[in-house]
C-alpha cells in the first residue's frame, strides 16, 4: 500500500508535521479507511526524509521540544507525479486468512470446522455491510471521495458474499479431497466423526 505517496500528496499542500498530517490524512480519505497509526506515520516521514523526498526543519515550541517539520522536495514531487502516472497494479496472489482456514479445515476433512469458518465469514461480511450502511447514513460529509470509499467497501463485501456462496457449494468436493488423500499421520480408524466421509 503506497501510504508514503499519500503522505507526499499531503506535503504538496505545504510543510507539515506528524500530528498535523495524521488528521489531515484521515479527513482526506474519510472514515471508512480507518485511523492512521501515528508511529507508522513517523516511520514513513523518516523514510521520506532519508530518501530525499522530504526535507526537515526544526520549529521551536514553548515548553516543548522542537517540532520536526517536513516539506516536499523537488525529488518528492517527481516521485509523486511518477506514481500517479503509473497504471495501478493489483497485488500478486490472493492472500487472505479466510482461504488459509478453508484450506486447513478441508485438508483435515473436518466438516464442522469448515462450515464454522464459512459461517463466521458470512456473519463478518453481513455485519460489515450493516456498519457501512450506518456509516453512510450518519455521514454529514458531502465529500465525494468519502462516498466512493464507502461504495468500494460495500462492493468488496458483496463480492465476498458472492464468493462465499461458491465456497459453500464446493464444500463436498473440498472435503472429498481430504478423504481421497492418503494420510501418513493417522490411520483410517483415527478419522474424526465429523470427517466428510459421513457427509
Amino acid at each position: 500500500m503506497a501510504l508514503h505517496h499519500a503522505v507526499l500528496a499531503l506535503l504538496a499542500d505545504g510543510p507539515s508535521y506528524g500530528y498535523e498530517l495524521k488528521p489531515a490524512f484521515e479527513a482526506a480519505v474519510g472514515p471508512s479507511w480507518g485511523p492512521l497509526n501515528i508511529g507508522h506515520l513517523y516511520q514513513l516521514l523518516e523514510r521520506l526524509a532519508r530518501d530525499g523526498l522530504a526535507s526537515t526543519s526544526r520549529q521551536p515550541q514553548e515548553a516543548k521540544p522542537d517540532r520536526l517539520v517536513y516539506a516536499l522536495t523537488d525529488a518528492g514531487r517527481e516521485e509523486l507525479d511518477a506514481w500517479l502516472a503509473e497504471p495501478p497494479r493489483r497485488p500478486t496472489g490472493h492472500r487472505d486468512d479466510f482461504f488459509l482456514k478453508v484450506m486447513a479445515a478441508s485438508r483435515l476433512g473436518n466438516r464442522s470446522a469448515l462450515l464454522g469458518v464459512l459461517a463466521d465469514r458470512r456473519r463478518m461480511l453481513v455485519q460489515e455491510l450493516r456498519d457501512l450502511a450506518a456509516l453512510r447514513a450518519a455521514s454529514a460529509s458531502d465529500d465525494p471521495l468519502d462516498a466512493l470509499l464507502v461504495t468500494a467497501a460495500e462492493l468488496q463485501a458483496r463480492s465476498g458474499l458472492e464468493l462465499l456462496t461458491h465456497v459453500e457449494a464446493s464444500v463436498p468436493s473440498l472435503l472429498a479431497r481430504a478423504v481421497a488423500r492418503p494420510s501418513s499421520q493417522s490411520s483410517a480408524n483415527e478419522v474424526p466423526d465429523d470427517r466428510v466421509a459421513s457427509a
